[in-house]
């Protein structure tokens, strides 16, 4: 079993999942008494999300790149960044480092596309939304990416930062993801990717009439199998 390298805290709160998901993956796949060989080096998210505020995307570049060298340092013999938005820098982290950097954009459009869609609708933070990065990478798998108007994309990227990166779980802002949901898939987008870490704390299947798509666990589920050598 490889040993998966983790970039968490961006925030704890998704951080937490990723080791849930990727240690049960390992277990269901392996039985009894197996879990992942994991390393973990877990940031402070003020810190990061201060520098995000600041537009200081170099300093940002510099701090991932420094995390996953030193994982890799530790043993890692692949890297997640734990996170949607801060795979801005994610070619820089990859060239950085001598092992895989496991994107997680990559593991989200093979899920979509081996659903068999081909416009979707994409949800995350502002920077996730308004940059090219991530659709770009999307796009570069076949899909067509739209994200939600102005005023839905402020009200996304608040209530990440406001509530779910602190834990906060209100019912008013599911009611307000359900909306910005509906009026992308009137827009013609068949299928939705929570390009969040933290929104599937939020939503679920039931909350939009086309397939929701978990950036968190299809990255959980590429580590694992990345781990056990399917890939």
């Amino acid at each position: 079993m490889k040993t998966i390298g983790i970039i968490g805290g961006m925030s704890w709160e998704s951080s937490l999942e990723y080791y849930r998901l990727i240690n049960r993956g390992v277990r269901d796949r392996l039985g009894g008494l197996h879990s992942a060989r994991i390393l973990m080096l877990s940031v402070d998210f003020a810190e990061v999300a201060a520098r995000q505020r600041a537009g200081d995307w170099p300093a940002l570049t510099a701090q991932m790149i420094d995390a996953a060298r030193a994982l890799e340092r530790g043993g890692a013999d692949g890297v997640l960044i734990a996170t949607n938005t801060m795979h801005l820098m994610a070619d820089d982290v990859a060239g950085a480092i001598g092992v895989p950097l496991l994107h997680i954009g990559d593991a989200a459009a093979r899920a979509v596309r081996a659903a068999g869609h081909g416009r979707v609708g994409l949800i995350g933070t502002a920077f996730t939304m308004e940059q090219p990065f991530y659709a770009e990478r999307l796009a570069g798998h076949g899909l067509d990416v739209i994200v939600p108007d102005a005023d839905d994309r402020r009200a996304a990227h608040a209530i990440i930062y406001d509530e779910l990166v602190q834990g906060r779980i209100e019912p008013a802002s599911r009611a307000v993801y359900r909306a910005i949901i509906a009026r992308l898939v009137a827009r013609g987008a068949a299928a939705i990717v929570l390009g969040c870490t933290e929104i599937m704390l939020l939503v679920g299947d039931d909350d939009s009439a086309v397939p929701l798509f978990d950036t968190t666990t299809l990255h959980a589920q590429a580590a694992v199998a990345w781990a056990l050598g399917d890939d």
